[in-house]
């Protein structure tokens, strides 16, 4: 009886497991539109790039040269940036059977890949450089990117490991600040503040970090 009993129980198991599956599955949101970039330049440093962005701005960065072995990390923008991105990326009809290269002659600069994935297709195109201005755009946020993700990286190991290079660091943020090539500069004010308000960090470097905080505070929209 005890073996007829587990015999047909067996089929019910089977069933409850596969509704519980379908209900895990459908209680996950799809994932949305993808939109993303990488660019692969040796000899360079990083000499691999790609950050992958969603629609909600949720997305994934991997820095690193060709050698190492991919290590994406969370990475995110803002839902006003991500739209703007994906804005770009509709004036371009989502790379479909786009071509952005210029047809001349000219010095290598790292050959770069836009890839759209959405609705069940993937349209991607590969160039080395470009003069349209959409296209200029948005390689420029995504480079922009990975600096301010550079800068965050830099500092906070700074902060470990060499806080006497802290404030060389700081220097070169603030460079990258004032040609305004940082997306979104207040992605570092958590890192900043902890450098202000740390004793251990030389003053000077103390000092531009408060600075560089005010700075950023007073440049963001009210």
């Amino acid at each position: 009886m005890r073996i007829r009993a587990q015999i047909e129980l067996r089929p019910l198991l089977l069933l409850s497991l596969l509704v519980c599956t379908m209900c895990t599955a459908a209680a996950q949101p799809a994932a949305g539109p993808t939109l993303s970039y990488r660019k692969v330049f040796k000899e360079s440093s990083p000499e691999f790039l790609e950050i992958k962005i969603q629609e909600n701005g949720s997305g994934s960065i991997d820095l690193r040269q060709l050698d190492d072995e991919a290590d994406p990390e969370p990475f995110e923008v803002t839902p006003q940036l991500a739209a703007r991105m994906f804005e770009l990326a509709a004036q371009l009809d989502y790379f479909r059977n786009a071509q952005l290269d210029v047809r001349r002659r000219i010095a290598n600069l790292g050959e770069k890949t836009f890839r759209y994935e959405g609705g069940g297709k993937a349209y991607e195109t590969t160039f080395n450089y470009t003069v349209n201005p959409a296209a200029q755009q948005l390689t420029q946020i995504f480079e922009g990117l990975a600096r301010q993700h550079e800068h965050i990286t830099t500092l906070n190991r700074r902060m470990r490991y060499d806080r006497l290079g802290v404030n060389e660091a700081l220097l070169k943020f603030e460079m990258d600040l004032n040609r305004r090539i940082i997306p979104e500069p207040e992605r570092l004010l958590p890192t900043l503040e902890t450098i202000a308000n740390d004793a251990r960090v030389v003053d000077i470097a103390r000092h531009r970090a408060r600075m560089l905080v005010e700075r950023i505070r007073n440049a963001r929209p009210s």
